[in-house]
């Protein structure tokens, strides 16, 4: 099919802002033009494309087209401004989303290196991001899963390293005479959301069938400051934790027991500047901080084909 662009636009627009109405008013149309498009775009492409939910939701067919919506306005941006003589398409904002321990350590100053480039930054669990690729909310992804997405590519980035840790109140408290088993049993931790299973899966080794009391804390920042204010215990990453334990304000409960998470960046198989400039800047500040995976996965794509595949 040859779907027509200002349709495709108009489809970004309702699920962007969730109602009909809200897409008329970012289009400066009428709700019953918003309506029109997306009732000829389905004709055409002869399936339900949206959910007339509120918030509106894109059906999967939705998702097919929202992901084409979202390369094509990238591109035509892109375009224009090379048109215009310059250097990149700041106008348009690129969507992308990352795992929040990423970005309260490591990726806002790679992204501070480009000029020219806008963002639109979403935050998702590490295990979660490439929902965002799929359901087409986003052109590129920090994940921890290392297949792409169909239509995407996939390159490693390195890893993080997580160690449990408490402040020295929480320890007097909860552990005096050592961070054993039965400690870890009872003493309350910090998960980031639902999502978040690092926790777990340390009490796992540590302490099998273990379900202590938990706070949720779902900010990266806030969730270290948790920690530090002596709320509970978590399983911090060593880029926002090495300062505060070697300054007293933490303490590591466990250095036997890491947690390792591979991080890598799944982008678009889309020929845009701006995205590879951004590609490029992140893959450069992740060969900085991050640890090199044990066994690097080659750089992988998946064709557009039938094949599916916190931190």
């Amino acid at each position: 099919m040859a779907a027509h662009v200002e349709h495709l636009r108009t489809l970004a627009a309702v699920v962007d802002g969730g109602t009909f109405e809200a897409a008329a008013a970012a289009l400066h149309i009428t709700p019953s033009a918003v309506s029109q498009r997306i009732k000829a775009l389905e004709e055409q492409s002869g399936r339900v494309l949206v959910q007339r939910s509120k918030p509106v939701e894109p059906t999967e067919a939705g998702r097919v087209l929202l992901r084409l919506a979202r390369q094509l306005t990238l591109l035509e941006a892109e375009a224009a401004a090379e048109l215009a003589g310059d250097d990149g398409a700041a106008g348009t904002p690129l969507p992308l989303v990352v795992n929040a321990d990423s970005l309260a350590t490591w990726v806002l100053p790679a992204l501070a290196r480009l000029d020219g480039v806008a963002y639109e930054l979403s935050i998702d669990d590490q295990e979660h991001t490439l929902d965002r690729l799929r359901d087409g909310t986003a052109l590129a992804a920090i994940g921890s899963d290392p297949e792409p997405v169909q239509g995407c590519t996939s390159r490693p980035l390195g890893s993080m390293v997580y160690r449990a840790a408490a402040s020295p109140a929480f320890v007097e408290r909860w552990c005096p005479d050592g961070w054993t088993a039965e400690a870890a049993a009872r003493a309350p931790m910090l998960v980031f959301d639902r999502k978040d299973a690092l926790q777990d899966r340390y009490l796992d080794a540590v302490a099998p069938g273990a379900r202590p009391p938990r706070h949720f804390i779902p900010a990266s920042t806030q969730f270290v400051e948790a920690a530090v204010h002596g709320l509970g215990w978590g399983m911090l990453p060593d880029l926002q934790a090495d300062a505060l334990v070697a300054s007293g304000a933490l303490v590591v409960l466990d250095d036997a027991h890491t947690a390792e998470v591979p991080l890598y960046w799944h982008q678009w198989t889309l020929r845009s500047a701006a995205l590879d400039a951004v590609a490029a800047a992140i893959g450069e500040e992740a060969r900085r901080v991050l640890r090199p995976t044990a066994s690097p996965a080659r750089d992988r794509a998946r064709p557009r084909s039938d094949r599916r595949s916190r931190a």
